[in-house]
């Protein structure tokens, strides 16, 4: 995959706090192999203090054309690109961000349409569903909007930032497109439960989703890679559950993420 890494290799950075446990700096680099392009993807571990002061610093690198940004740093980067797609601007949040021809940052999120992607490849079709989404960070946020977008007839957010979960609500109502609630972590009556989170990736976290109130009948989704099968999907599966896991998101979004950053 690196027969030709030199310095023209073009360098793409993924950055976030903690780094360690993500999959992606490989599975980047060999997209970029498949689409003709010699450049890699580096692991950044970057605090949020430090955020502003590394990206003016990389920026100065003349060799590094894109970053994609991890937990926790999406609403930060949205706020250092100089432009960003109507998709960030509205959600005010980015996953991913390429050059600008004077050097600047162009920000996107793709978080929510990989996602939606990713449902449909596993059989569910969001169109007049109702769905409960847990989380309304970076990622959640842009699931939510994504889902709206779909055409669910109802969707309820829950997330202890009660903020933020309200200013979430409150944005993606104004689009007139679906009703949308305030949820708990009780997924009884949905057809869609997903969780948007990073709990269940240490093994004494609870369950973000109730499982008790989880049926065959539902589709239950995480945005976790680590570990593979979180205890949430497992007790899915265990109920006969179509799911789906974070890395089934991920070549989704991967994809999505290659593509804008090469210029497609």
């Amino acid at each position: 995959m690196l027969d030709n890494y030199s310095g023209a290799t073009r360098v793409h950075f993924i950055v976030g706090d903690p780094i360690a446990q993500v999959k992606s700096p490989f599975g980047v680099t060999q997209a970029f192999e498949q689409a003709g392009r010699d450049a890699i993807c580096v692991p950044a571990h970057v605090t949020t203090a430090e955020l502003s002061q590394w990206l003016d610093g990389v920026s100065k690198s003349k060799n590094v054309d894109g970053i994609i940004v991890t937990v926790p740093h999406k609403f930060d980067c949205y706020a250092l690109c100089a432009t960003a797609s109507p998709r960030a601007e509205f959600l005010k949040t980015v996953n991913t961000m390429r050059r600008n021809a004077d050097g600047t940052w162009y920000g996107d999120m793709f978080d929510g349409l990989g996602y939606v992607e990713a449902m449909r490849a596993k059989g569910c079709q969001p169109e007049g569903k109702k769905a409960l989404l847990v989380g309304a960070g970076g990622a959640g946020s842009a699931i939510a909007h994504a889902l709206v977008m779909a055409g669910v007839s109802e969707l309820a957010i829950h997330d202890p930032d009660l903020t933020r979960r309200d200013t979430l609500i409150q944005r993606l109502a104004s689009l007139n497109k679906a009703k949308v609630t305030a949820g708990s972590p009780d997924p009884t009556g949905v057809d869609i439960a997903l969780n948007a989170t990073p709990i269940g990736m240490k093994a004494s976290d609870p369950t973000p989703i109730d499982v008790r109130g989880i049926t065959a009948q539902m589709f239950v989704g995480c945005v976790i890679t680590a570990p593979a099968v979180p205890p949430l999907i497992e007790a899915a599966r265990a109920k006969g559950c179509a799911t789906m896991t974070g890395a089934d998101m991920f070549a989704r979004v991967r994809d999505l993420m290659v593509n804008f950053l090469i210029g497609n």
